[in-house]
């Protein structure tokens, strides 16, 4: 209970009482798609009473970015700043560290943010939408954790020193009870390719553009995987 806490307290803003230490997570990073059923579960429960589809999308978006304190949303920002920067390895790093937001932030912060309102307006379902994206972007930040060597130290420097090998197994174990919801299992089939290409493709990019990972790139990984598997769902 105690690691399942500190999760929820580093992935939002719930008022969780006392802080709990960051190592009970940290040793059992693979708990990442539990915060995502809890936290899309939180967004689904008052969107399941809109039933107008444009305001539901928008406003599923919106609760995202407030339960999470748009923590992960702001590693998004920081990592099309060092995607869209010129110049040698130092100054993608430069700017991807940058505490200021620059073009290829907004740029990065409105195009994944409109592809998730794209594909939750799409989606023949928003509440199946909220909990299969949340669940499947955790389990992207669990898999960048265990593989994605750090660059620098810092908060996932931290976390990936705990983590293993095997955790992303197990993170993807935690994804399985996803099958019960009443969706087509090739639209499942599609998610679960997704949710392993998108951390998977920025593990690759990180790595030649910054030399590693960190939690920036981790955090974007759960806004840009949240929003390509809810496409899919729409698309599939």
């Amino acid at each position: 209970m105690k690691a399942l806490i500190s999760l929820l307290q580093f992935t939002t803003i719930l008022p969780l009482g006392k802080p709990q230490d960051l190592v009970n997570f940290a040793r059992q990073s693979y708990l990442y798609p539990c915060a995502g059923y809890i936290i899309g579960g939180l967004v689904a429960l008052p969107v399941y009473f809109i039933t107008d589809k444009t305001i539901a999308s928008s406003v599923a978006i919106a609760l995202f970015l407030l339960i999470s304190g748009a923590h992960h949303f702001d590693g998004l920002l920081d990592l099309g700043d060092g995607l869209m920067a010129h110049g040698d390895q130092e100054r993608r790093i430069s700017a991807l560290i940058d505490r200021q937001v620059g073009a290829g932030g907004v740029s990065a912060g409105i195009a994944i943010t409109l592809l998730l309102f794209a594909g939750l307006l799409a989606s023949s379902s928003v509440i199946y939408a909220i909990i299969i994206g949340e669940v499947c972007a955790k389990f992207s930040m669990a898999f960048l954790t265990a593989y994605g060597t750090p660059f620098r130290e810092g908060m996932h420097s931290f976390l990936h020193q705990y983590s293993r090998p095997v955790f992303p197994f197990i993170s993807a174990l935690f994804c399985i009870p996803l099958v019960f919801l009443p969706v087509s299992p090739l639209k499942l089939a599609g998610a679960a390719i997704v949710m392993v290409v998108c951390p998977l493709i920025l593990f690759v990019v990180s790595k030649k553009l910054f030399g590693g990972v960190n939690g920036d790139v981790v955090g974007a990984s759960n806004e840009i995987t949240r929003a390509c598997v809810i496409l899919a769902l729409a698309l599939i």
